[in-house]
């Protein structure tokens, strides 16, 4: 059974994440071995410097890389745009032992970008990476269900 990681900054707060996580979690139980690991997110004031930012982005980054096993997806803004299949097939050419990372508020340092296999965007829009988190396991049950052939995927 292929083994997925989920590699996150920061903890689920809101119950409806949590429970929205825990159902995504039993339907990927069907095909794989599930790990959601949660770093700690950094501390930062309210208007940070850049340069602490870059401190807490590669923090934060290294902290996840520290998790990593087998294969790294990146999630970042900047990365390619794919289709739902075309994550499927990216899914699948890795699935035997696969990370994604998610990043904080300030997203991915370049040295974890540049340990990914691939850098990927679901979308150009700016969402909180709690809710990125169950969007990334809606498209990773999706793409479970697209690669076994069943009727989910429209």
């Amino acid at each position: 059974m292929p083994n997925i990681r989920l590699l996150c900054v920061g903890k689920l707060k809101e119950k409806y994440l949590v429970m929205a996580q825990d159902e995504y979690a039993k339907r990927l139980s069907a095909f794989c071995r599930l790990e959601i690991i949660e770093k700690k997110e950094a501390a930062l004031p309210a208007n940070p410097s850049a340069a602490l930012v870059e401190k807490a982005c590669a923090e934060e980054s290294q902290a996840l890389l520290s998790a990593v096993r087998g294969a790294l997806v990146a999630l970042s803004p900047e990365g390619e745009r794919v289709t739902s299949p075309e994550f499927a097939a990216l899914v699948k050419q890795y699935e035997n032992d696969l990370s994604f990372a998610i990043g904080g508020s300030y997203g991915l340092s370049p040295a974890l970008k540049s340990r990914a296999v691939r850098v990927v965007s679901f979308s150009d829009l700016t969402m909180p990476h709690q809710l990125f988190r169950i969007v990334l396991l809606e498209q990773i049950y999706r793409a479970f269900m697209i690669n076994s052939g069943r009727t989910y995927h429209k």
